[in-house]
């Protein structure tokens, strides 16, 4: 896999932050100017327009993920952890 991998996610600031350090497996994090710093990884997170579905607003995010001192098989295996605690209604 080539990285950084971006993506647009539907979730809130606050939910993603609670399940960080799941998803990461670690609880030792920091942020800098917006960016989520790990052990291996940085992740930026940029608020996106609403998603808006009928009365419903949903709060969207941009997810930016950036390896360093990973191999791959390492970040597919961080990858499968994070995307598994993200995930939602099956999808």
């Amino acid at each position: 896999m080539k990285f950084p991998l971006c993506y647009d996610a539907t979730t809130s600031y606050a939910d993603f932050v609670r399940l960080l350090p799941l998803a990461t497996a670690e609880t030792g994090f920091s942020i800098q100017d917006g960016v989520f710093h790990g052990q291996h990884w940085q992740i930026r997170l940029t608020p996106l327009p609403q998603l808006a579905i009928g009365l419903f607003r949903l709060e969207r995010h941009r997810v930016e993920i950036a390896f360093n001192g990973l191999t791959d098989a390492q970040q597919d295996q961080f990858m499968q952890r994070f995307t598994n605690y993200y995930q939602r209604g099956g999808g």
